[in-house]
């Protein structure tokens, strides 16, 4: 079992826990850095964050999107709904798909950069959520007023 001292060494968090993982499975040494130096594809480890990004910041642009249309109630959740799987489905297929087909995953597989499938499709739809309802009612009082 760990002790206090080995967790104020090296804590335990979700985002050093992924990050450590997917680094390690996919580091490789170019030939002009020394190999005692740490190595890290940065497509395997921001990904993640990448798509969270993309993400939050989608939702405002839809959410600006769908106040310009006047849409109400579940037709602007529909939207955001919608499109946000939209997103995640184009970021799929231009940044995940090609690697991950490359290192022999099935199609669909996005377990080489997250923990599984569920997080992956379904992981930032509540996470834009907030910044889609502030920018539709925004514009929606915009354009109404």
């Amino acid at each position: 079992m760990p002790t206090e001292k080995e967790f104020q060494i090296a804590p335990i968090v979700p985002e050093s826990v992924m990050h450590n993982t997917k680094a390690s499975q996919l580091c490789r040494f170019p030939t002009s850095l020394p190999t005692h130096l740490p190595c890290y594809e940065l497509t395997s480890v921001r990904l993640p964050q990448a798509l969270s990004n993309l993400q939050n910041l989608t939702a405002s642009i839809f959410g600006a999107a769908a106040g310009i249309l006047g849409l109400e109630s579940y037709s602007g959740f529909l939207f955001y709904f919608i499109f946000t799987l939209l997103t995640t489905a184009l970021f799929y297929f231009i940044r995940v798909a090609p690697t991950s087909l490359k290192a022999g995953n099935a199609m669909f597989d996005t377990s080489r950069y997250y923990r599984s499938s569920f997080e992956f499709w379904s992981g930032g739809l509540l996470g834009g959520m907030a910044g889609y309802i502030l920018t539709w009612t925004l514009f929606y009082g915009l354009v109404r007023a």
